[in-house]
């Protein structure tokens, strides 16, 4: 390791890290921005029930996230982590612009390019920061958590500002054509202009969320020589060839994309696949160190397989966020007048979540530390515990709203808050120490593989989210609809399964904490 990335702890932090930070803060003011957006978007532009919208952005969420896996081999076998961040970003961009394309195609393409180029950049921008320190360095912990505020202080800017700009930029719509589900009496009251509405033109937000993406390859490029020798190409594969070669593949892969998202059930068979195929993997590599007496590795990856589907179970009730929460947020939360006489925009909320994690992190930073000096810090399994049943809990203080007003009228606005705070604090349980635990717990050789199950984790729960909020909108005929939309009545039963789901499924995994804390040997 050079000395440029290795620093010693008096010292700080290595250099790149903060290189890391802005390049990631920059990819994550894309990724939320536009998904702030996705969902309603979709619903207008392709004017579907809210149903099918919800399956769509649950399709591209899972795929968005699903091919990490191949993009983590990609940087170990042929690019390293360097190229690979910079054409995934580089491709990311381009899928924004297409957004912007009010078309249902380009539309499409858009989703597809976002998909094919997150692959290459998020699971191994993750890996390059463990890469940073060497072996037991006590700094790892702390280094992941500053780079889990850039992800969160970018999460926290790009609704306000996607979504501040396609509102600066309004299209008007006549009343008659408003999308399925949004009330126009109640949704937009201030912009009704005989017989239109303006509604926000989220292509402008698209926009934005494609020059925010530009900017984080600029400053990872510009930034590359704090890495040091790290996130080179593994050697022999330092020529143009490989690039080309992966190049090629993503312009194969973007139109197999398209027909996945096109085709969302097939998109669920891949996944369902890939998870089984990986899972596979991973067991015939523990029973393959077993083989060779590595008890201790073949334990850390049993404990690692367990701790991916506590993360699978956590991510389906949490990426409620930007889908149904956000189309209830939309029809039936009362939103507060801020300084100015403005409302709250529905799409704010989507930036709730990243402002409690950037004021809580640190708290629980310090908790850890504190509960770790008198030998009371909870194991990695205990935390994920916790973390789920946190997120089941979030949803407990939102059904008691929508009984208090009887399934009619708005809920309180901080009742979507309380909610989005005891959510936050089940992720800072289990998201910053799983991005550390996976480049802890995983063999050197195969650290982009491993990383990208951790990612292929989150799609699988991305695509159960999706099918959880389609369920929430599906609406009984023998009920009242609330202007062709989603009653309140709706959203009660799926909330109800995801309180129980996953307050079940915590408890199970603090039950069995402590077998995995001993097959982790010491990870912490």
């Amino acid at each position: 390791m050079s000395n440029v990335a290795a620093v010693s702890a008096e010292k700080g932090h290595p250099p790149g890290l903060w290189i890391l930070f802005f390049a990631e803060l920059w990819e994550r003011f894309c990724y939320y921005g536009m998904r702030a957006l996705l969902a309603v978007y979709v619903a207008d532009l392709f004017f579907v029930q809210q149903s099918e919208a919800s399956l769509v952005y649950g399709a591209y969420t899972s795929l968005i996230y699903a091919t990490g896996i191949f993009g983590g081999a990609i940087a170990d076998r042929l690019l390293g982590f360097r190229r690979s961040i910079l054409l995934g970003g580089f491709v990311m961009a381009l899928g924004c612009f297409a957004l912007s394309v009010r078309n249902q195609d380009s539309f499409l393409v858009g989703l597809s390019l976002l998909i094919v180029g997150n692959g290459l950049f998020k699971p191994n921008i993750s890996s390059l920061v463990g890469k940073l320190y060497q072996p037991g360095d006590p700094r790892r912990d702390a280094g992941f958590t500053i780079f889990y505020m850039g992800i969160n202080l970018g999460a926290l800017l790009a609704p306000l500002a996607c979504a501040a700009v396609s509102r600066l930029f309004p299209k008007q719509v006549p009343l008659d054509q408003l999308p399925p589900g949004l009330d126009k009496d109640v949704a937009y009251p201030q912009w009704q202009q005989q017989g239109f509405a303006e509604l926000p033109d989220y292509r402008w937000g698209f926009l934005l969320a494609g020059i925010g993406m530009l900017l984080g390859i600029v400053t990872f490029w510009r930034g590359r020589a704090r890495l040091g020798d790290q996130g080179l190409p593994p050697q022999g594969r330092e020529g143009g060839t490989p690039l080309l070669l992966v190049v090629l593949g993503c312009a194969a892969l973007t139109p197999l994309v398209y027909l996945l998202i096109a085709n969302k059930e097939f998109a669920f068979y891949i996944l369902m696949a890939l998870a089984v195929g990986m899972t596979i993997y991973l067991i015939a590599f523990a029973v393959q160190c077993f083989g060779a007496g590595d008890k201790v590795g073949g334990q850390r990856i049993f404990a690692l397989i367990a701790l991916l589907l506590a993360n699978t179970v956590f991510w389906s009730a949490f990426e409620q966020a930007g889908n149904s929460l956000n189309f209830f947020a939309r029809d039936y939360v009362h939103m507060i007048s801020l300084p100015g006489g403005k409302n709250f925009d529905f799409e704010w909320f989507q930036s709730v979540n990243s402002l409690f994690i950037i004021a809580l992190g640190p708290v629980f930073a310090w908790t850890w530390v504190w509960l770790d000096q008198r030998r009371r810090n909870p194991s990695i399994p205990v935390k994920f515990g916790i973390g789920v049943v946190c997120v089941g809990l979030g949803f407990g203080v939102l059904m008691w709203a929508m009984s208090s007003v009887g399934m009619e009228g708005r809920v309180s606005f901080w009742s979507l808050v309380a909610l989005y705070f005891v959510h936050t604090c089940g992720e800072l349980c289990i998201s910053p120490v799983g991005l550390s635990m996976v480049t802890k717990l995983a063999p050197a050789r195969m650290t982009g593989l491993v990383m990208g199950a951790w990612f292929l984790s989150i799609s699988c729960a991305n695509f159960l989210a999706g099918k959880i909020s389609e369920y929430a909108a599906t609406v009984d005929e023998s009920k009242a609809e609330v202007a062709g939309g989603v009653p309140m009545s709706s959203y009660y039963p799926a909330y109800e399964f995801l309180l129980w789901y996953t307050v079940i499924a915590g408890g199970i995994f603090l039950l069995i904490s402590k077998p995995l804390n001993k097959w982790m040997h010491g990870i912490k």
